[in-house]
């Protein structure tokens, strides 16, 4: 599991930082998850395919969030594309995006499937054999969410000492890695697990942001290898923080706590701080394992 932040700062872009965007690059799929402004350019900088990108999740419909959307989808024109995009957005996103595409007759010439998202429960949105993913009701001043990605458990291993021992044939060892116990040579029925190995443990990523302090969301991102989630202010701010409906450092680190999170990555902070270490140093009087999310960084788990 990769994931590439493009960028992961508040409010408006500058010279030196940019809104909310990110690629997660997880079981053979590269979802791009959010798409402020000058995205493309960061895919670009990144050398990420954008032919790669079939799956788009957008949280709101805050401009930091999606206003570079409707450029990345005239690039994808540009450059020919085929290939359905998909997209996963709060309604009234596909009404703004058509009325663009009218008012500038730039229609694409491949297909955009938009899925609009209106339910305030956590729901299944995607899904297929390698990986699923679920939103995340958040706390924010419009409806908003964020989103679960989680692998499938993947095939057994051969053990190939084992089944060479066992006398298989390779015919069989599909059936193996599928969890069946099949027959050797000698037509004796050989136990699965005597000579395959458990898959690697799945992996899973819960993105959230934006949101204030929000403890509804603890069972569903409960246990997730990796939490990004919004610390829009220092603990000196915190009287901002419930009004604008955006957390502290601190309070994301107390839901990565007390959801027994693998890794929390900090983000979509505001550019009044002048220094991103003292988040981490807030972060950690609460949770210990707290990364900072930075424009460009790339986290491999």
């Amino acid at each position: 599991m990769k994931l590439n932040i493009l960028g992961c700062y508040s409010a408006t872009p500058s010279v030196f930082t940019n809104p909310t965007a990110q690629v997660l690059e997880i079981n053979n799929h590269l979802f791009l998850i959010d798409c402020g402004e000058g995205t493309q350019v960061q895919l670009r900088k990144h050398k990420i395919k954008f032919n790669r990108i079939k799956h788009l999740f957008i949280s709101h419909l805050h401009g930091d969030h999606f206003f570079g959307l409707v450029g990345l989808i005239s690039t994808f024109r540009l450059l020919g594309r085929e290939a359905d995009l998909h997209i996963y957005s709060p309604k009234g996103l596909k009404e703004v995006i058509t009325l663009q595409m009218k008012l500038a007759n730039s229609w694409t010439n491949y297909n955009l499937i938009f899925h609009e998202l209106t339910n305030k429960e956590s729901e299944l949105i995607f899904e297929d054999e390698k990986v699923e993913v679920h939103t995340i009701p958040l706390d924010h001043r419009i409806y908003t969410n964020g989103f679960l990605f989680k692998e499938k458990e993947g095939q057994r291993k051969l053990d190939m000492n084992a089944v060479l021992n066992a006398n298989i044939d390779v015919a069989y060892y599909r059936k193996l890695k599928q969890g069946f116990d099949v027959k050797n040579e000698a037509d004796k029925l050989i136990d699965n697990k005597t000579v395959t190995l458990p898959p690697n443990p799945p992996k899973s990523y819960a993105f959230c942001s934006d949101t204030a302090y929000n403890e509804s969301i603890i069972p569903i991102i409960r246990h997730v290898d990796v939490l990004y989630h919004e610390s829009t202010f220092l603990d000196q701010h915190e009287k901002l923080a419930n009004p604008t409906k955006h957390s502290t450092a601190k309070q994301a680190a107390s839901i990565a706590k007390k959801a027994n999170v693998g890794t929390l990555i900090l983000g979509h902070y505001s550019t009044r701080y002048d220094d991103l270490n003292v988040f981490k140093t807030e972060a950690q009087t609460i949770f210990d394992k707290v990364e900072l999310g930075d424009d460009g960084k790339v986290f491999e788990f």
